[in-house]
């Protein structure tokens, strides 16, 4: 059975970073691990996504740049770091896993498997 925990959300000041991890398991064949949000009032939407089985990176478009998924195998965790935060950054950050090929999109409806979401606020 799969299984995500999400950690490191949090409130930080405008302009601010956070680093996010997410522990994975469970998982017995190719898989791709997710972060995407979903701010007060809005659909969810894809931040970044990576590939389990050759590290591919696929970020949304508004990301440009800010922040970046990377992965440790050795902890099973994949981690989001977020940087020049914005208010309009402010969300719950779901770690999500896409158990189902092809793999690589941040489309949020491609995603099987959800963590509890984390609440990242950025505000002064």
């Amino acid at each position: 059975q799969v299984h995500l925990v999400e950690s490191g959300g949090g409130l930080v000041q405008p302009g601010g970073s956070l680093r996010l991890s997410c522990a994975a398991s469970g998982f017995t064949d190719h898989y791709a691990i997710g972060w995407l949000r979903q701010a007060p009032g809005k659909g969810r939407e894809g931040v970044a996504c990576i590939r389990s089985f050759d590290g591919m990176t696929y970020y949304g478009d508004f990301v440009k740049g800010r922040f970046t998924i990377s992965r440790d195998n050795a902890k099973n965790t994949v981690y989001l770091q977020m940087n020049s935060l914005k208010p309009e950054d402010t969300a719950v950050y779901y770690c999500a896993a896409d158990t189902r090929p092809p793999f690589g999109s941040t489309w949020p409806n491609e995603y099987n498997y959800w963590g509890q979401g984390t609440q990242v606020t950025v505000s002064s």
